[in-house]
């Protein structure tokens, strides 16, 4: 049995980048456009206007301030509202590979290892662009890794899930390296075009890389990891390869896209969430007051608030539940290890903290790590 541990992470972050303002304009200009060109039916009380949105309603109701895109230009053009991504050919890396490569490899480079030198690669992510091949397999051949390589979702959990995945195999001697992958292009699958929802994704890709512990001088012990689900379909989206084979298969249907039912997916995951990490962390015998840090995920910045008061007793000190929504927004899967990468070089040896991630399924993971 070997003690696994993540040695290192990397972050790959967009070019364009998409303020409150700057959002808020677009989806302004285009409710303006809805209502004019809907304004007999408004008037006969058959549908209701839409409403602006602003700044001050989009940080109030989750905290976010910006966040990156892979493409300002089509997100923001009232006419069009989603990303404009280019068409390549089967003969170019996929989009998501890409960004994926980039994180990995400024993971490989902090760890000072080689893509040759991994064994495992898992692409963890809550969409991806095709059914097969795997994102994982092409990510692995741009690597020059050895070994095998997979894709899974669970959503937002994804990063979670993955880190148990390959520690699970580390610890057990069937891989020695291993790379959990998490490429975001969250603004694929927003409906930008709907005010309770229009503020809040970003993308991203993060990448960690988790190894034998004898084979690293520093890094972060896996101590434990616990994963959970609970079927619900409050956070959901329809699409599908089945989509065509469906009378209404062509329509442009609204739950094709990223759909939640946000006042049920508060009053249920919060307290789910807080208890797995309670139970979590009794289970190992650990403190929560032991904790030097929580790295949540980062969907919500009450949904944090929240869950580091129940978790820890008391409200977190500054730096203790690092947020990073208020540059990123949710990056679905990537955010909990985009918070840890930026806020984990401090720690010392010896000094504990825990990862989590929670989302759709209902799904929750959490890892206790240890810095040595």
């Amino acid at each position: 049995m070997y003690q696994p541990a993540i040695t290192a992470t990397g972050v790959f972050v967009p070019p364009d980048a998409i303020s409150n303002d700057d959002l808020v304009a677009a989806f302004n200009a285009y409710a303006d456009r809805f209502n004019a060109a809907h304004s007999d039916q408004i008037a006969e009380g058959e549908i209701s206007p839409m409403e602006h949105s602003s700044s001050e309603f989009i940080l109030k109701a989750s905290g976010i301030e910006s966040r990156y895109v892979m493409d300002r230009k089509g997100v923001l053009d009232p006419d069009r509202m989603y990303p404009a991504l280019r068409q390549r050919s089967d003969d170019e890396p996929g989009i998501m590979a890409e960004m994926a490569v980039d994180a990995c490899q400024k993971a490989l480079a902090k760890a000072g290892r080689t893509g040759a030198e991994v064994d495992l690669v898992i692409c963890a992510a809550s969409n991806m662009e095709r059914a097969y091949p795997a994102i994982a397999i092409e990510i692995q051949k741009l690597l020059g890794a050895g070994g095998f390589a997979f894709d899974m979702n669970v959503a937002c959990s994804s990063a979670t899930f993955g880190i148990q995945a390959a520690a699970d195999m580390i610890r057990a001697g069937s891989v020695r390296r291993a790379l959990v992958v998490n490429p975001e292009i969250t603004s694929g699958h927003l409906e930008w075009r709907d005010r309770d929802c229009h503020f809040i994704f970003g993308d991203v890709a993060t990448a960690t890389l988790i190894e034998r512990q004898v084979d690293a001088a520093q890094g972060f012990a896996i101590r434990s990891v616990k994963c959970a689900t609970e079927f619900s379909n409050n956070i959901r989206n329809n699409n599908g390869f089945l989509r065509r084979t469906r009378p209404d298969g062509l329509a442009d249907r609204r739950d094709m896209q990223f759909m939640q039912e946000g006042r049920k997916v508060f009053k249920e995951v919060l307290p789910l969430v807080s208890a797995h990490i309670l139970h979590h962390l009794e289970a190992e015998g650990v403190a929560a007051s032991s904790l030097k840090r929580l790295w949540l995920h980062q969907a919500n910045k009450t949904m944090n608030d929240f869950i580091g008061r129940k978790v820890l007793g008391r409200d977190p000190v500054p730096g203790e539940q690092p947020n990073i929504l208020q540059e990123f927004a949710n990056t679905s899967s990537a955010g909990s290890i985009i918070a840890f990468d930026r806020f984990s070089d401090d720690l010392k040896p010896g000094d504990r903290g825990l990862i989590c991630s929670f989302g759709a399924g209902y799904s929750v993971g959490s890892v206790i790590v240890e810095r040595f």
